[in-house]
């Protein structure tokens, strides 16, 4: 069987990723990390049960605690305020410095490992919170970079399914397929019930108001 290796965060996005490189075919290598954001523990349960139902073969749960140490994000750095007003202009506080070229280095190590044919990752640029890490253009260099720094046979293509999808044609796709969304957390703050405040609890709700459907999770506001 090939094989494609599914970063996972625990999130709307990289589930249905994950499901789409499922249908295509794949045995799927999930990994997922821990690097000190502030919704770790609930993230963490997400992407399990995200790769359960993906029937991934292998499960990575990496630590990454130096995003807390060099801090210098509103997700790792509780210092810094999430913003809740919308109205962030630019790459906001929330984005983590240089966090999907990090995850894609792991990601492709694994990858060479288990000599997998692709690598799927749920970026969004289209419709997303402004992060430089998630335009196109940046995963195709990092994709000719992890080609040239690996052995000659290996030969890895970076998927980027939904980056041109709107939230709430993720929504529309993720119901689909038969996505777990009760299963997957967007909130940049909260644990228990999401904040519905924040940028990414806004993008979210957003999607579903505008796919006409309702968001299985709960919410404070």
């Amino acid at each position: 069987m090939k094989k494609a290796v599914c970063i996972i965060s625990g999130g709307m996005d990289s589930a249905l990723s994950a499901k789409i490189a499922e249908n295509q075919g794949y045995g799927i290598i999930a990994v997922h990390f821990n690097y000190g954001q502030r919704t770790q523990t609930k993230e963490l349960s997400c992407f399990r049960q995200v790769a359960s139902s993906v029937g991934a073969v292998k499960n990575y749960e990496i630590d990454l605690p130096f995003f807390e140490h060099i801090g210098a994000s509103a997700l790792t750095d509780k210092s810094i305020e999430v913003p809740t007003d919308g109205i962030e202009e630019g790459v906001p506080v929330t984005y983590v410095p240089f966090r999907n070229g990090i995850f894609l280095s792991i990601a492709a190590a694994i990858a060479e490992k288990y000599e997998a044919e692709a690598l799927f990752i749920g970026v969004v640029e289209e419709d997303s919170s402004g992060y430089p890490d998630c335009r196109e253009s940046y995963i195709l260099q990092m994709q000719k970079a992890i080609n040239l720094g690996t052995k000659d046979e290996t030969s890895l293509e970076i998927k980027m399914p939904l980056v041109a999808l709107k939230k709430s044609e993720i929504v529309q796709k993720s119901l689909e397929l038969g996505v777990p969304l009760e299963h997957t957390w967007s909130c940049y703050k909260e644990e228990e019930k999401a904040c519905g405040v924040c940028d990414s609890c806004r993008l979210r709700l957003k999607g579903f108001e505008e796919a006409g459907s309702i968001d299985p999770l709960p919410y404070k506001k």
